[in-house]
């Protein structure tokens, strides 16, 4: 049904998709909120790395903290998935063609 060909290319693309986490893993994103009191960064697979309050946190209230950060953790996160995303189909493009 299959033949070596064929088995050989899923080795392939599986050790390509395992490359591209890899990779993914050391690439930095990072989300700020508009006055960049609050910065968080994560890798391009997701995880958090790290968050920076940029500001006196005096006078803030607990609400408008956790808005900052839910922001910030946002942006973060639309740009790792986009960066994600465009990985993962730069890699199918390279097993598909026409894909």
């Amino acid at each position: 049904m299959f033949g070596n060909d064929m088995f050989g290319k899923m080795q392939e693309m599986q050790n390509a998709v395992e490359e591209n986490k890899k990779r993914l893993d050391t690439v930095i994103v990072s989300g700020k909120t508009s006055g960049n009191e609050v910065e968080i960064e994560l890798t391009a697979n997701r995880a958090f790395k790290s968050i920076k309050i940029n500001k006196d946190l005096e006078g803030m209230d607990k609400e408008e903290l956790e808005d900052l950060i839910a922001v910030a953790f946002k942006r973060a996160l639309e740009e790792a998935n986009k960066i994600n995303e465009q990985e993962s189909m730069n890699s199918v493009k390279s097993f598909l063609p026409g894909f």
